[in-house]
């Protein structure tokens, strides 16, 4: 499998192209400060998403970092506190690092550049490593990243509600993974495609994001291609549990 997720982590090993990558999404850095905006006050958490990540990379002895967009909060310019939550992380990093332009990342270029970063950022439409593809998920992805043997999107945030047998319930951070369906791809580039692999669809690594409750009647997906572009999903915890379709969940 070319996408393995790190047990109880919110990120995946993906193994192509001659390099091991620790693949993860939205990690939104400097969060709080926009969840202040709207009135909620939080204590920052900018040092345990920096402890897991680092953790992480070290966990999996990855040789590149792939951040699938929104590795920062602000749609805009990054706030204050957003720029000094970089500056950190990048300093704790040993590893490149990819970024996937999500819709987070607008302007984010500048102030990877005032870090001195040693970081890629690629378009909104995606890119290819070896033969997995990767795309935010809040546009269309490329075809050349369609056509990759495995597809990896985040933007989504997928979480499923879970009743126990008194009635309870709680929300956990899901995957979601199934086979491609070309159907909807092929439709909006009005061209054939040889799209035939899997997508996977990454839980956010920051867990104060929120998400989309994939088992709940009601909610609408955020890309525009899902679900109609995701066949037979199923959802799986961060801990492995595997739990079917995740609409029957």
């Amino acid at each position: 499998m070319r996408v393995e997720p790190v047990p109880g982590v919110p990120a995946a090993t993906v193994d192509t192209d001659g390099e091991r990558l620790l693949a993860l999404a939205d990690y939104h850095a400097g969060i709080e400060a926009g969840l202040q905006y709207e009135g909620v006050e939080l204590r920052s958490a900018a040092s345990e998403r920096r402890t897991r990540l680092v953790a992480a990379l070290d966990r999996t002895d990855a040789d590149r970092l792939v951040v699938v967009g929104d590795l920062g909060h602000a749609i805009g310019s990054p706030f204050e506190s957003e720029r000094e939550e970089l500056e950190a992380l990048f300093s704790a990093l040993s590893v490149p690092v990819t970024l996937v332009k999500g819709n987070h990342d607008g302007e984010m270029e500048p102030a990877l550049d005032d870090l001195d970063a040693d970081v890629t950022v690629t378009p909104a439409h995606g890119t290819t490593v070896g033969d997995v593809g990767f795309a935010h998920g809040h546009t269309w992805p490329a075809p050349s990243v369609l056509e990759s043997s495995v597809v990896c999107i985040g933007h989504e945030h997928p979480v499923v509600r879970l009743e126990d047998e008194v009635g309870g319930t709680r929300k956990e951070r899901a995957w979601l993974r199934g086979k491609l369906d070309a159907g909807p791809f092929a439709d909006h580039y009005d061209r054939s495609l040889d799209a035939a692999g899997d997508l996977v669809v990454f839980p956010a690594f920051n867990d104060r994001s929120g998400g989309t409750w994939v088992n709940v009647p009601g909610q609408e997906f955020l890309a525009p291609f899902l679900p109609d572009g995701l066949a037979d999903a199923e959802a799986f915890l961060l801990d492995g549990t595997r739990l079917g379709d995740y609409r029957t969940v």
